[in-house]
């Protein structure tokens, strides 16, 4: 049995060599992505791990098909930039990291949160310049707001109670309630509920094609004025123009970003010698009630092992047994 994983950090090796070690399996590392001239360099292996948020290459699965691969592993949670239908069509099996570290992205986004709150973007920027001055940006207090929370798996029951934590009202909307929250009383009957209700608006879930533009002009429109906006999540669920208007028209207060819905060109590459050529991003970049950060929410030590682990033991699981506890069914 051999693998080959894609994408591979230097912060990722360690625990790939470890794995290797303990399970005498090869495992062949590769910094590169994942796109049509690697597929080549899959011949003769039986699982592939990859992690990468950009388009994976047309024809992907036929070829893994006609060389013998019986499993993709991705090591993270999202899905939507692989084409499951032609996955099962070619009988490869998909798995997934569904959670690797809930509490990295809850921390996170609350932490990135109370930034916007206490407005230390503009005291960075004055403290460098040696002005010390307070007023006239006076904070606000996490305990005096209501949360509203959209999508309550792992991350956001994680998120919920952080911010129950902090004293905060919680309120939340998922179309798959948890019994467990339920019984809690903090669920609204409708996204318009939240949008109405809520001082901040955190969001939890996956992008699919229903949540695409989640937030978007009429959702801003029906939010209170001064609501703060965090996604953790995905770019996908922001209409960023929508969300720019609303930051201009004062309807949003701030919005605390890790993901961007054009992010894949841009987030994790080092850009500083070339033109920036997307104007949106620019714009948001200068904004000092806007954070912006590179789909880092789950970076942290524990996270990186468990996703690595976790993709690896999949994908043995796959290639002996045939199934895996975190296989991707749709």
């Amino acid at each position: 049995m051999k693998f080959i994983a894609f994408d591979v950090r230097d912060d990722e090796k360690t625990y790939f060599l470890a794995w290797e070690r303990e399970n005498n399996i090869k495992v062949t590392l590769d910094s590169g992505v994942l796109d049509d001239q690697a597929l080549e360099k899959v011949k003769g292996y039986d699982g592939v791990l990859a992690l990468q948020t950009r388009a994976y290459p047309a024809g992907m699965f036929e070829f893994f098909k006609k060389h013998g691969i019986k499993v993709l592993s991705v090591r993270n949670v999202g899905v939507d930039n692989l084409d499951l239908k032609a996955a099962q069509a070619n009988q490869i099996l998909v798995t997934n990291v569904p959670a690797y570290s809930p509490n990295a992205i809850a921390e996170f986004s609350v932490t990135q949160l109370l930034q916007l709150l206490r407005q230390t973007t503009i005291f960075r920027q004055k403290v460098a310049a040696h002005d010390f001055r307070w007023a006239p940006y006076i904070g606000e207090e996490l305990c005096s707001k209501t949360v509203g929370v959209i999508g309550t798996g792992r991350i956001g029951k994680a998120a919920i109670k952080i911010y129950q934590g902090f004293n905060a009202q919680v309120i939340a909307y998922d179309l798959y309630p948890d019994p467990k929250l339920k019984s809690q009383g903090i669920y609204v009957p409708t996204l318009a509920d939240l949008f109405q209700q809520a001082d901040v608006i955190t969001l939890h879930l996956p992008a699919t094609a229903q949540d695409h533009y989640l937030l978007g002009e009429k959702a801003f429109a029906q939010m209170k004025q001064g609501v703060y906006i965090v996604n953790t999540a995905r770019g996908a669920l922001i209409d960023t123009k929508a969300l720019l208007a609303a930051l201009k028209n004062h309807r949003v207060a701030g919005a605390a970003l890790d993901t961007y819905e054009n992010e894949n060109s841009i987030f994790n590459h080092d850009l500083r010698s070339q033109p920036f050529d997307d104007p949106i991003l620019a714009e948001l970049l200068v904004q000092p009630n806007v954070l912006i950060t590179p789909h880092i929410a789950f970076y942290t030590k524990p996270a990186v092992e468990n996703m690595v682990l976790i993709a690896l033991n999949s994908a043995k699981a796959v290639c002996q047994q045939g199934k895996s506890d975190n296989l991707v069914t749709k």
